[in-house]
Protein backbone atom coordinates (compact mmCIF):
# COMPACT_ATOMS: atom_id res chain seq x y z
CA UNK A 1 0.00 0.00 0.00
CA UNK A 2 2.87 2.53 1.02
CA UNK A 3 5.05 1.96 -2.27
CA UNK A 4 1.80 2.37 -4.29
CA UNK A 5 1.00 5.21 -2.08
CA UNK A 6 4.78 6.86 -2.84
CA UNK A 7 4.80 6.39 -6.43
CA UNK A 8 1.93 8.95 -7.17
CA UNK A 9 4.50 11.61 -5.36
CA UNK A 10 6.65 14.38 -6.28
CA UNK A 11 9.41 15.16 -4.64
CA UNK A 12 11.63 18.51 -4.25
CA UNK A 13 15.15 17.90 -2.99
CA UNK A 14 16.99 21.24 -2.13
CA UNK A 15 20.44 21.19 -2.11
CA UNK A 16 23.40 22.83 -2.98
CA UNK A 17 25.81 20.07 -2.75
CA UNK A 18 25.40 18.45 -6.27
CA UNK A 19 27.54 14.91 -4.64
CA UNK A 20 24.90 15.12 -2.16
CA UNK A 21 21.67 15.65 -3.97
CA UNK A 22 23.26 12.45 -6.39
CA UNK A 23 23.69 10.46 -3.76
CA UNK A 24 20.05 11.20 -1.88
CA UNK A 25 18.38 10.84 -5.55
CA UNK A 26 20.19 7.80 -6.09
CA UNK A 27 19.21 6.10 -3.12
CA UNK A 28 15.43 6.78 -2.97
CA UNK A 29 14.75 8.69 -5.97
CA UNK A 30 12.93 5.95 -8.30
CA UNK A 31 10.59 5.46 -4.96
CA UNK A 32 8.45 8.66 -6.35
CA UNK A 33 6.74 9.42 -9.04
CA UNK A 34 9.63 12.25 -9.70
CA UNK A 35 12.60 13.08 -7.62
CA UNK A 36 13.70 17.21 -8.63
CA UNK A 37 16.72 18.74 -7.25
CA UNK A 38 17.35 22.40 -6.85
CA UNK A 39 20.16 24.24 -6.47
CA UNK A 40 19.40 26.83 -3.73
CA UNK A 41 17.12 27.96 -1.89
CA UNK A 42 15.87 30.16 -4.59
CA UNK A 43 16.06 28.01 -7.10
CA UNK A 44 14.20 25.83 -5.19
CA UNK A 45 11.60 28.44 -4.42
CA UNK A 46 11.26 29.11 -8.63
CA UNK A 47 11.03 25.48 -9.10
CA UNK A 48 8.30 24.75 -6.16
CA UNK A 49 6.00 26.77 -8.23
CA UNK A 50 6.54 24.79 -11.55
CA UNK A 51 6.20 21.61 -10.10
CA UNK A 52 4.13 21.95 -7.18
CA UNK A 53 5.60 18.98 -5.32
CA UNK A 54 3.76 17.05 -2.68
CA UNK A 55 6.81 16.94 -0.30
CA UNK A 56 9.88 19.38 0.02
CA UNK A 57 13.33 18.13 1.37
CA UNK A 58 16.22 20.86 2.04
CA UNK A 59 19.17 21.39 3.89
CA UNK A 60 19.56 24.83 5.85
CA UNK A 61 22.42 26.73 4.75
CA UNK A 62 22.66 27.41 1.18
CA UNK A 63 23.82 30.08 -1.18
CA UNK A 64 21.70 33.07 -2.36
CA UNK A 65 18.63 31.95 -0.16
CA UNK A 66 18.85 29.19 2.57
CA UNK A 67 16.67 26.65 3.71
CA UNK A 68 14.80 28.08 6.53
CA UNK A 69 14.33 31.44 4.13
CA UNK A 70 12.78 29.34 1.17
CA UNK A 71 10.29 27.33 4.32
CA UNK A 72 8.80 30.59 5.13
CA UNK A 73 8.66 31.48 1.66
CA UNK A 74 6.72 28.24 0.91
CA UNK A 75 4.49 28.59 3.38
CA UNK A 76 3.07 31.29 2.31
CA UNK A 77 2.21 29.89 -1.17
CA UNK A 78 0.75 26.62 0.21
CA UNK A 79 0.72 26.18 4.60
CA UNK A 80 -0.13 22.65 3.96
CA UNK A 81 3.30 21.13 2.45
CA UNK A 82 5.24 19.03 4.33
CA UNK A 83 9.03 20.62 4.86
CA UNK A 84 11.89 18.18 6.07
CA UNK A 85 15.14 19.51 7.40
CA UNK A 86 18.49 18.34 6.88
CA UNK A 87 20.32 19.80 9.82
CA UNK A 88 24.64 19.63 10.82
CA UNK A 89 24.63 18.40 14.37
CA UNK A 90 26.22 22.17 14.59
CA UNK A 91 23.25 23.83 13.63
CA UNK A 92 21.12 22.64 16.41
CA UNK A 93 20.04 26.48 17.28
CA UNK A 94 18.63 26.93 13.63
CA UNK A 95 16.39 23.57 14.75
CA UNK A 96 14.40 26.42 16.76
CA UNK A 97 13.91 28.24 13.14
CA UNK A 98 13.37 25.29 11.79
CA UNK A 99 9.99 24.44 13.83
CA UNK A 100 9.24 28.47 13.28
CA UNK A 101 8.96 27.72 9.58
CA UNK A 102 6.39 24.75 10.52
CA UNK A 103 8.66 22.05 9.35
CA UNK A 104 7.33 18.59 9.44
CA UNK A 105 10.60 16.30 10.27
CA UNK A 106 14.52 17.45 10.39
CA UNK A 107 17.66 14.86 10.35
CA UNK A 108 20.76 15.65 11.95
CA UNK A 109 23.90 14.72 9.33
CA UNK A 110 24.81 11.82 8.50
CA UNK A 111 21.22 10.63 7.90
CA UNK A 112 20.39 7.77 6.22
CA UNK A 113 18.62 7.58 3.08
CA UNK A 114 15.98 4.91 4.63
CA UNK A 115 15.10 6.82 7.48
CA UNK A 116 13.92 9.55 5.03
CA UNK A 117 11.98 7.37 3.02
CA UNK A 118 10.46 5.60 5.97
CA UNK A 119 9.03 8.98 6.93
CA UNK A 120 7.45 9.74 4.13
CA UNK A 121 5.92 6.48 3.42
CA UNK A 122 4.43 7.17 7.13
CA UNK A 123 2.89 10.15 5.64
CA UNK A 124 2.28 9.10 2.26
CA UNK A 125 -1.57 8.16 1.88
CA UNK A 126 -2.22 11.10 3.26
CA UNK A 127 -0.39 12.78 0.49
CA UNK A 128 -0.96 10.80 -2.17
CA UNK A 129 -5.07 11.44 -1.57
CA UNK A 130 -4.57 14.75 -3.06
CA UNK A 131 -3.26 13.43 -6.81
CA UNK A 132 -5.56 12.00 -9.47
CA UNK A 133 -4.30 10.11 -12.48
CA UNK A 134 -5.78 10.51 -15.17
CA UNK A 135 -5.43 8.83 -18.64
CA UNK A 136 -2.47 9.48 -21.23
CA UNK A 137 -0.11 10.23 -18.62
CA UNK A 138 -1.78 13.23 -16.83
CA UNK A 139 -2.35 13.86 -13.51
CA UNK A 140 -4.14 16.27 -11.37
CA UNK A 141 -3.00 17.94 -7.69
CA UNK A 142 -6.81 18.86 -6.34
CA UNK A 143 -4.69 21.01 -3.82
CA UNK A 144 -2.93 23.21 -6.10
CA UNK A 145 -5.24 23.11 -9.11
CA UNK A 146 -2.35 22.03 -10.97
CA UNK A 147 -1.96 19.52 -14.46
CA UNK A 148 0.74 17.55 -15.18
CA UNK A 149 2.10 15.97 -18.37
CA UNK A 150 4.43 13.07 -16.99
CA UNK A 151 5.54 14.93 -14.27
CA UNK A 152 5.54 18.13 -16.40
CA UNK A 153 3.81 21.27 -15.39
CA UNK A 154 0.96 21.67 -18.41
CA UNK A 155 0.11 25.68 -17.80
CA UNK A 156 -3.54 26.34 -17.88
CA UNK A 157 -5.30 29.45 -18.10
CA UNK A 158 -8.00 30.46 -15.58
CA UNK A 159 -10.91 29.09 -17.24
CA UNK A 160 -9.52 25.84 -18.40
CA UNK A 161 -8.46 25.66 -14.64
CA UNK A 162 -12.26 25.81 -13.37
CA UNK A 163 -13.47 23.62 -16.14
CA UNK A 164 -10.97 20.85 -15.15
CA UNK A 165 -11.37 21.32 -11.28
CA UNK A 166 -15.29 20.81 -12.08
CA UNK A 167 -14.58 17.91 -13.80
CA UNK A 168 -12.29 15.97 -10.92
CA UNK A 169 -14.28 16.96 -8.41
CA UNK A 170 -17.34 15.15 -10.27
CA UNK A 171 -15.08 11.89 -11.13
CA UNK A 172 -17.11 9.78 -13.49
CA UNK A 173 -19.92 12.03 -13.53
CA UNK A 174 -21.21 14.06 -16.74
CA UNK A 175 -21.16 17.61 -15.75
CA UNK A 176 -24.27 19.04 -18.09
CA UNK A 177 -23.26 22.25 -20.25
CA UNK A 178 -25.21 25.00 -18.50
CA UNK A 179 -23.39 23.49 -15.63
CA UNK A 180 -20.27 23.86 -17.19
CA UNK A 181 -21.25 27.60 -18.60
CA UNK A 182 -22.28 28.77 -15.33
CA UNK A 183 -18.97 27.77 -13.43
CA UNK A 184 -16.46 28.79 -15.77
CA UNK A 185 -17.66 31.52 -17.66
CA UNK A 186 -20.54 32.67 -14.46
CA UNK A 187 -22.86 33.20 -16.92
CA UNK A 188 -24.90 31.32 -19.77
CA UNK A 189 -22.90 31.57 -23.34
CA UNK A 190 -23.14 30.07 -26.55
CA UNK A 191 -22.89 26.42 -27.37
CA UNK A 192 -20.07 27.07 -29.90
CA UNK A 193 -18.37 29.11 -27.61
CA UNK A 194 -17.96 26.07 -25.53
CA UNK A 195 -17.19 23.52 -28.11
CA UNK A 196 -14.42 26.22 -28.88
CA UNK A 197 -12.78 25.97 -25.56
CA UNK A 198 -13.35 22.20 -25.03
CA UNK A 199 -11.41 22.37 -28.82
CA UNK A 200 -8.31 24.60 -27.64
CA UNK A 201 -8.29 22.72 -24.20
CA UNK A 202 -7.62 18.86 -25.82
CA UNK A 203 -5.10 20.98 -28.43
CA UNK A 204 -3.07 21.54 -25.71
CA UNK A 205 -3.73 18.30 -23.56
CA UNK A 206 -4.98 15.01 -25.10
CA UNK A 207 -7.80 14.04 -27.55
CA UNK A 208 -8.86 11.36 -25.47
CA UNK A 209 -8.50 13.22 -21.61
CA UNK A 210 -12.44 15.07 -22.10
CA UNK A 211 -14.77 12.80 -23.06
CA UNK A 212 -18.24 14.67 -25.11
CA UNK A 213 -21.63 12.61 -24.28
CA UNK A 214 -23.37 14.52 -26.85
CA UNK A 215 -26.12 16.45 -26.38
CA UNK A 216 -25.67 15.76 -22.07
CA UNK A 217 -22.23 17.26 -21.69
CA UNK A 218 -18.67 16.13 -20.31
CA UNK A 219 -16.52 14.44 -18.45
CA UNK A 220 -12.43 13.42 -17.80
CA UNK A 221 -11.20 9.86 -18.71
CA UNK A 222 -9.30 8.87 -15.72
CA UNK A 223 -6.36 6.23 -15.45
CA UNK A 224 -7.52 2.64 -15.09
Amino acid sequence: MKKKSLKSLRVLFVEDEENIARLLKEAIGDSFYSFNIAKDGRDGLEMFEKISPDIVITDINMPNMSGLEMANELKKINPNIPIIILSAFSEREKLFGAIDAGVAKYFLKPYEPDEILEYISSIANELGSKTVELCDGFSYNKTTHALYKDSRYVSLSKNENKFLKLLVENENKIIDDGTIKKSVWGEIVSDERLRTFVRRLRAKTSKTLIINIKGVGYKLRFFS
